[in-house]
């Protein structure tokens, strides 16, 4: 709870109690192991948790959506979000003394340390575990595409086959210690997303609205069409999930009670939500509007020429998807390792990291490879897991925190909204 990192002197008042073996496993877990990051690299790893292959199914989730209630639900999702993560980054050090250096850790400060675990913890692992399951798939049929496009004539080959090449790099890249070495991972994958982005809604203007389109609901019953709404929602969930990471972002940005961490975390949130808008609202509207309910549930199968420029777009989902995968495994890293040296006695080495990093990428693969239609649940995850840690639970435990020190502690938090007027939370 609030685990203490490298920059402790200067942040906190308290005296550090923490003893030498334990200093020296904060010292070498993933997220607190290195505290000297910039604002801009909270831009691009927000860009890159955020912006994943879920912008290119967003024209899908508005086919099931509807024109009026799909640009509804994309602009409360901004919203709505955006104001959840600023409450994430100015939850990260509202307590005195103390740094929120994990998602799970505000979770123990509301509602103790045992049951705070059992209400975080599951959902962040069915996100974070569930992305990444997804991000195998995705990458694998992302260059399974790319192949088939500049190959045509080419030998097929099993989907199998590409998510265990697309595995490979992660086999290698997994073993760099913490957020801050997967830095530069993280800025290409957040170029190559505004990338592949512009090239789904630049195609799709190139295109044109095709003649026979259509903007009503494809299902023919009111259950169908029902299921498929809350499914798209489940689909939008998921494309604006990235608050799972947030907290473990901050906490690789220095801090000093003069200038506490949220300063240039909020620079960078704000940079990389631009981004986002620049990103998800061309996507989904435009493709939309082009192809109608006709549009596949990857937009880059319904654009099928240029092939040149489709193969390239591809790449870059690829390339896009190697970073967003490392960007949600290291805080699975980071809970991996903290059980093998806080509760099952292991010494930090790289012989341990070495084979629980292999054994947790190769189970994401062997699911991968066993469930190719994984993504078809994301509007279950969705629903189950991604709503509730980017939408609203932030607000719960901002609410419980207030509560808990204002009654039990007689301290009253002030903060400035991003949006307005200074405003008490007490």
């Amino acid at each position: 709870m609030g685990t203490q990192g490298p920059d402790d002197d200067k942040y906190h008042s308290k005296v550090d109690e923490r003893t030498a073996e334990e200093k020296a496993i904060d010292a070498w877990l993933p997220i607190t192991s290195s505290r000297n990051a910039k604002w801009w690299y909270s831009a691009f790893h927000n860009v890159t948790a955020m912006v994943g292959a879920g912008v290119l199914s967003l024209p899908f989730a508005m086919s099931e959506l509807g024109w009026g209630p799909g640009v509804t639900v994309m602009i409360i999702s901004w919203i709505v979000t955006f104001y959840t993560l600023w409450q994430m980054v100015e939850m990260h050090e509202m307590v005195p003394g103390k740094r929120f250096d994990r998602y799970h850790e505000l979770g123990q400060h509301a509602f103790g340390e045992k049951l705070g675990l059992w209400i975080v913890v599951p959902q962040q692992l069915v996100v974070e575990v569930g992305v990444d399951i997804v991000y195998m798939v995705t990458g694998g049929k992302s260059l399974k595409k790319f192949h088939d496009l500049v190959c045509a004539d080419c030998k097929k080959i099993r989907l199998t086959y590409f998510i265990m090449i697309f595995s490979s790099a992660h086999f290698v890249l997994s073993h760099l210690p913490n957020f801050n070495s997967i830095s530069g991972v993280s800025l290409a994958a957040a170029v190559m997303s505004l990338s592949y982005s512009t090239i789904a809604w630049g195609a799709s203007v190139d295109k044109g609205v095709q003649k026979d389109v259509q903007y009503g609901y494809k299902a023919t019953t009111t259950a169908g069409t029902v299921f498929n709404f809350f499914s798209a929602l489940g689909d939008v969930a998921f494309a604006y999930a990235g608050h799972n990471v947030v907290l473990e972002i901050q906490s690789t940005i220095p801090s000093t009670p003069e200038k506490p961490s949220k300063v240039p975390m909020w620079r960078g949130v704000i940079v990389a939500y631009v981004v986002v808008a620049l990103c998800y609202f061309p996507v989904a509207l435009i493709g939309y509007w082009m192809f109608g309910n006709k549009v596949d549930d990857n937009i880059l199968i319904t654009l099928e020429k240029p092939i040149w420029l489709i193969a390239m777009a591809n790449m870059f989902v690829v390339v896009h998807v190697i970073g967003s995968y490392q960007i949600y495994a290291m805080p699975v890293f980071d809970m991996i390792e903290t059980v093998l040296y806080k509760k099952l006695k292991f010494r930090p080495s790289w012989y341990v990291r070495f084979v629980s990093r292999n054994i947790y990428v190769g189970f994401t693969m062997f699911v991968a490879i066993s469930f190719p239609f994984f993504g078809g649940l994301l509007g279950f995850f969705g629903g189950f897991a991604f709503a509730p840690t980017t939408y609203f639970v932030s607000k719960f435990f901002q609410h419980l925190l207030y509560l808990f020190f204002n009654l039990e502690k007689g301290i009253t938090f002030t903060i400035i909204h991003p949006f307005s007027c200074p405003v008490s939370c007490g």
